[in-house]
């Protein structure tokens, strides 16, 4: 509700006073600037209320109310959250004189978590949770069953529809809310993404040990229904994320402690790759960007393990210390940390701040670590010759990086020979084509606007990064004039400023060769330049596969269904021009009966096609890789996104690491998707 006209302006525009300031009432402030409570309002915050909700069930488990939580996707868009709590009161509020439950459904900052001991440990810091999902949603239902009896109340975009009533009997507590989001808030979607919402649960089931959690989706028959409850907690979800690849140690790595009253657990094991994959909770919230908890983490790993490898005489005392990168390469882990008060960033709670957290952390890993090295000397020893590995190459790169950037720098940022630059210096203007071969490098220098289009060729497939350190990845001349072209330096000295091109477009052949070189570059980008996905700057070009010809009509299709139908579409028109002519010739000769007889046999004529199928982008000719391909208002480019880092992850090490078995799992299971392979 608005109580002053918020774009009415004073008498005199020079003055400033209380008629300028105006105030937002209940939930109005969440439907004005929802971002703010839930992220966004893409695909991420309309997920978010499913997490809102869902967080309310287990601040309830965590503190020993319930054991089952149901999550349902219903029809139209709607779903259902239940657990079996204590269920949310129903009395009147004192305060606010409406029961408890419409005060915590409607009202900003009302809930049981800001005092006294409903909540020592709770997700929902600002008490905004339940009631933002209330504001964003189309129509939304509570029922809540407390002392036998089953209560229930409606509401719309975050004000109550109906009152609390009373509508039957019930044997256990608990509380469920169903809710439809509001297209008028999400107009990108409104429909949940069962998979998205499975992950997340999963991952929940694993921090909160025996939890029962069910997630059924209704929107298909028969419906689809998932069970999670670990026994195994920290330990389970490691082996979980480990996911077959192979391991340095015997033992996975688990201590639980409590500090100043923060509990703290955590639980990690090496791999032989060389990707450090950290999972980091509050209170079992996900903080995708760390804080203070994993901060605490990584300091206490890399002293513990470094006073370790010196006490032992892995390091002599005038030896380098191993740094965080080396301690962590090769890493699988995970840290939560459960704590009255937590202080995180921003509502979505991506970071955590509270310094405490630090030093709990710190104190708790270093003396579970500790024990643990010295309890299991064979894991400590592996773990310790990996960091030193590690050391080993992490200088070796550095060597070879310096050796590129000041070869850069002497030779004032000569770039490539084989690069055909673009002649603008703005990087939001400029693009950089990786194309594939001197055949294709030449059609396309030639096809390109040389103003803001510049041109790296490829010799034949550059270095499968996914199975070498980066010494020897930075040995590859290939790589080397990559990084160059770029001007932005490789891995952690990568700096996003000083990128040349805003448009890095991967432009390969259409097929196996292609693919296998466009999957070698993608790698190289995720696991080096990730920075230029995450900005959204590199995007794969898509050249068509046919080009087809029906006398002077000529068209392109980019995939078979396409091609389909620009036949079928080129035959039409032939037919319907053909037989209009034809009709208006025999319309003064013949009969009406000789003009059906005519048009029946005109209609069973076809024209003659000329259909090319490319293989290579060198097939095309400049006029013909511009018009498709490189000319920004006719071509299509697909950018290039990471949605979940961890399956990201996962599909690398499965299509391009050492293990050959995962590898031909993942072909036998989606061979018979592919329509057309090149052989």
């Amino acid at each position: 509700m608005v109580t002053e006209n918020p774009i009415k302006k004073s008498k005199k525009a020079d003055t400033y006073g209380a008629e300028d300031i105006y105030v937002l009432e209940g939930l109005e402030p969440v439907r004005r600037r929802p971002g703010m409570y839930i992220g966004t309002t893409d695909v991420a915050g309309l997920h978010h209320l499913i997490f809102e909700a869902t967080d309310n069930c287990f601040d309830e488990f965590m503190m020993g109310h319930g054991n089952h939580m149901e999550v349902v996707f219903l029809p139209n868009d709607r779903v259902r959250v239940s657990d079996n709590g204590r269920g949310i009161p129903v009395e009147i509020h004192s305060k606010t004189k409406k029961s408890a439950l419409e005060t915590v459904m409607t009202t900003l900052h009302a809930g049981g978590k800001f005092g006294g001991k409903a909540y020592q440990s709770a997700g929902g810091l600002h008490g905004v949770g339940i009631s933002v999902v209330c504001a964003l949603t189309k129509w939304m239902r509570a029922e809540v069953c407390r002392d036998g009896i089953l209560y229930a109340q409606e509401y719309s975009q975050g004000k109550a529809t109906t009152k609390l009533e009373k509508i039957g009997k019930c044997s256990q507590t608990g509380t469920a809310v169903i809710f439809e989001p509001d297209p008028e808030i999400f107009k990108s979607q409104t429909r949940f993404e069962f998979k998205r919402i499975l992950n997340h649960l999963r991952q929940q089931a694993y921090l909160t040990s025996g939890i029962k959690i069910s997630l059924r989706d209704e929107r298909i028959s028969p419906p689809f229904l998932y069970n999670f409850y670990f026994e195994g907690g920290l330990i389970s979800y490691v082996r979980y994320l480990m996911n077959n690849i192979e391991s340095r140690q015997d033992n996975i790595f688990y201590t639980k402690g409590e500090k100043e009253g923060i509990l703290v657990e955590i639980a990690f094991q090496y791999t032989k790759e060389t990707e450090a994959f950290e999972e980091s909770f509050a209170n079992n919230i996900l903080t995708g960007e760390g804080g203070a908890h994993l901060t605490g983490f990584r300091s206490a790993l890399t002293r513990t393990l470094n006073d370790y490898a010196k006490k032992n005489g892995f390091l002599k005392e005038k030896d380098e210390n191993l740094t965080g990168n080396d301690v962590r390469e090769g890493l699988v882990a995970v840290v939560s940390v459960k704590l009255r008060e937590p202080q995180f960033e921003g509502q979505t709670k991506a970071k955590l701040g509270n310094a405490e957290a630090k030093t709990a952390v710190e104190n708790v890993l270093s003396e579970g670590l500790s024990e643990f090295l010295e309890k299991n000397p064979q894991d400590a020893r592996s773990i310790i010759e990996n960091c030193l590995l590690s050391a080993r190459a992490r200088k070796a790169a550095q060597a070879a990086r310096t050796t590129i950037l000041r070869k850069g720098i002497l030779e004032g940022l000569s770039l490539p020979g084989k690069l055909a630059d673009c002649s603008s210096r703005d990087p939001a203007d400029s693009e950089l084509y990786l194309v594939e071969g001197d055949s294709a490098g030449g059609s396309s220098r030639q096809a390109r606007d040389r103003h803001f289009q510049a041109i790296l060729p490829l010799k034949g497939k550059i270095l499968n990064i996914e199975r070498a350190r980066l010494d020897k990845i930075l040995a590859s001349q290939e790589i080397k004039s990559l990084i160059i072209a770029l001007g932005a330096a490789i891995a952690q000295d990568f700096d996003i400023s000083k990128l040349r091109y805003q448009r890095i477009i991967i432009m390969c052949d259409a097929d196996s060769d292609g693919n296998h070189i466009r999957t070698l570059l993608l790698t190289l980008f995720y696991r080096y330049f990730r920075p230029l996905i995450e900005n959204g700057y590199l995007y794969i070009a898509q050249p068509p596969l046919y080009k087809i010809q029906s006398g002077k009509k000529m068209e392109y299709a980019y995939s078979d269904t396409e091609k389909e139908e620009v036949l079928a579409s080129l035959k039409k028109s032939f037919i319907s021009k053909t037989t209009e002519k034809q009709k208006e010739k025999l319309e003064e000769e013949q009969t009406q009966e000789t003009q059906e007889q005519t048009q029946e046999q005109m209609q069973e004529k076809t024209p003659s096609f000329s259909i090319q199928r490319y293989k290579g982008l060198g097939e095309m000719n400049p006029s013909e890789l511009w018009e498709t391909t490189m000319n920004p208002e006719n071509r299509i480019l697909l950018k290039v996104a990471i949605e979940d880092a961890k399956e990201s992850d996962h599909i690398f090490d499965v299509l391009m690491g050492k293990e050959v078995l995962p590898r031909k799992k993942f072909i036998q299971t989606h061979a018979k998707k592919v329509k057309n392979l090149d052989i």
